[in-house]
């Protein structure tokens, strides 16, 4: 479920973000930001329905996830290929979240 969570509040938080990029570098009307301000406050509620007794571990976790959602973005919303380099930082990204998430705790 966790994996879910990150994966919806990392999409909030791109369409959220790309919405204030398109107001700012792409000249769209500023009722983009409408839209833009809901999606950034869905994020955050997200992250507060991950199980987690740490935050901050919780938005550690989270980066990768992010960074793998953002360059699928480049890929599918932008049309722009990653590159080797992208994909392999993202794998790396992810490599790192799933040791934040998984790692026994005790």
């Amino acid at each position: 479920m966790t994996i879910l969570i990150y994966v919806a509040a990392g999409l909030a938080e791109i369409a959220g973000c790309f919405a204030f990029w398109a107001w700012l570098k792409l000249d769209r009307s500023i009722a983009w930001l409408v839209p833009g301000v809901l999606s950034l406050a869905l994020f955050a509620y997200l992250l507060t329905l991950v199980d987690s007794a740490a935050a901050g571990r919780a938005f550690a976790a989270y980066g990768g996830i992010y960074i793998a959602l953002s360059i699928l973005w480049l890929w599918i919303v932008e049309g722009a290929r990653p590159d080797r380099w992208d994909l392999a930082g993202a794998a790396v990204c992810l490599a790192g979240a799933a040791i934040i998430l998984f790692a026994p705790r005790g």
